[in-house]
């Protein structure tokens, strides 16, 4: 009864914002009924749809609001007017009572309060779909952030996830829809929440992170006090700096910021391709600048990760683009099995210099990523690119760095930023510190393996001597049972004719 009750509130709501035009859209005996109802008395039209579609999801919750930040990132499936207003979605709802805080707290530890922390401000200092922020003291003095998760989500959740899941198998019946793969958009969701939803994963995120920058000069991240995490509470560090997105504030602080954008390049691209591990929800409501001018990272409820294969033929990309050779890039693409084998590599370079050649030599404020992924996208799919999910991800990040870098220093030239540290980078891991590198990563392996090699040779030669001689009896047996079968079947050819023999004598 109740997921029909919340399935009338999203067809209400659907239809106040006009959300019919997508499916009466893709059909196309509904496009006359599209057009004559523009004319509708209360105006339902008159936005944009990128913008009814961004409100609708904010009336209907948290969780759509989620999904549809989630939907932004995947422009290979959204044109861009509406990715780009998906991308303006923010999460920030009204805080839950504090005394429901409180109450989740004492649930999680099993004790009072007062038996945990020193001090407890019951004012939450930050508020988003999932959790909420509250600043406290532990017993030892440390001034730590609480964040308690949203009472009574999973079943919210749920139920949510099992209507989305039903209106994306009926938009795969669409024209579209089977391109536009709507189910496993919607697993993928699935998946960022349920790791969104265990706070001890988080913490173990924040601390991962944390020991990747220990006495980074560009990053800080806060400390975990895993004797006050569960699943549903998290403490840490409470860390104190400017919202990044105040940048007046910032320069009467004296922060270098040309300085601070060039920081926030090197920080993505080291997370992605030094340790293949980087933050995936870098909006501004996730990053303050601590006094020093470092960045403070916050909320790690979404983290990407890249294999060393992936890292290698990413920057092998970045590099070619950077250096304009473009048949470069399509072979990388070749070779990393993203596009078909027998993909012409002359035509998809020219393609490709198609879309980058007109972005170089561009400061940052005359780029759009945005435009240059869409038209990416739409030239992959006439060479069958395969969409990597984990460059999805990625792919997010890369459009926060694109945001932040816009705010902060439009002049930024993210290509000569981003150039030397990847040139670096692939020294390391293919010339001679590469090997060194690795030499020594195998070193333990190698160790403990050499000792063993005699006896592991002299098992393998004995095991394959063993083999033969086992092959030859089981031939010899085999034909054992060959002659035996045949001495049987001569045996009772002869008893036959000696049976023959005496019955004529007795006749």
């Amino acid at each position: 009864m109740l997921r029909l009750g919340r399935l009338a509130t999203i067809l209400q709501v659907s239809f106040c914002f006009g959300l019919d035009e997508f499916l009466l859209a893709a059909q196309p005996s509904g496009r006359w009924l599209a057009f004559a109802r523009r004319a509708d008395v209360f105006g339902r039209y008159r936005a944009p749809r990128g913008v009814r579609l961004r409100r609708a999801l904010e009336r209907l919750g948290p969780i759509f609001v989620k999904f549809g930040q989630l939907l932004s990132t995947r422009r290979d499936l959204l044109p861009t007017d509406i990715a780009d207003e998906l991308a303006k979605l923010q999460d920030q709802v009204p805080p839950f009572p504090s005394e429901v805080a409180i109450a989740e707290v004492e649930r999680a530890f099993g004790k009072k309060l007062a038996q945990i922390y020193d001090a407890f401000d019951p004012t939450p200092r930050a508020s988003a779909s999932v959790a909420q922020v509250h600043f406290a003291r532990l017993p030892g003095g440390a001034e730590v952030a609480v964040k308690i998760l949203r009472p009574g989500m999973l079943p919210v959740i749920r139920r949510d996830l099992a209507l989305l899941d039903t209106a994306a198998a009926l938009v795969e019946r669409t024209a579209e829809g089977h391109r536009l793969k709507p189910r496993e958009v919607v697993a993928e969701f699935a998946k960022h929440l349920d790791d969104e939803l265990d706070l001890v994963r988080e913490a173990a995120n924040a601390s991962q992170l944390r020991r990747n920058f220990l006495d980074s000069p560009l990053l800080v991240v806060p400390e975990v006090y895993w004797d006050y995490c569960t699943t549903n509470v998290m403490t840490m560090q409470r860390m104190r700096g400017t919202p990044i997105s105040q940048v007046g504030k910032l320069r009467e602080q004296g922060i270098d910021i040309p300085k601070l954008a060039r920081a926030g390049v090197e920080i993505f691209f080291s997370q992605a391709f030094r340790d293949g591990y980087f933050h995936a929800d870098m909006h501004p409501g996730n990053i303050l600048v601590a006094p020093d001018g470092r960045y403070v990272a916050l909320d790690f409820g979404i983290m990407g990760t890249l294999s060393e294969r992936d890292r290698n033929y990413l920057a092998q990309n970045f590099l070619a683009f950077f250096n304009r050779d473009y048949k470069r890039v399509a072979q990388a693409h070749v070779e990393a099995g993203w596009v078909p084998p027998g993909t012409r590599v002359d035509e998809f370079a020219a393609a490709v210099r198609a879309v980058c050649e007109p972005i170089f030599d561009r400061p940052l404020k005359e780029i759009y990523f945005g435009r240059v992924l869409l038209r990416l996208f739409q030239t992959a799919r006439r060479f069958n690119l395969e969409v990597q999910p984990q460059l999805v991800l990625l792919q997010k990040t890369l459009l926060n760095i694109e945001g932040l870098g816009r705010d902060l220093d439009p002049d930024l030239d993210l290509w000569q930023t981003a150039k030397p540290y990847l040139e670096r980078w692939m020294q390391e891991q293919v010339g001679w510190r590469g090997l060194v590198r690795t030499l020594k990563r195998e070193a333990p392996t190698w160790a403990n393996l050499l000792p063993q090699l005699p006896r592991l040779a002299h098992r393998a030669l004995a095991e394959d001597r063993m083999a033969r001689i086992e092959q030859k009896l089981d031939a010899a047996l085999a034909e054992n049972r060959r002659r035996t079968r045949v001495g049987w079947v001569i045996a009772a050819l002869l008893a036959a004719l000696v049976t023959l023999q005496v019955y004529l004598l007795l006749a």
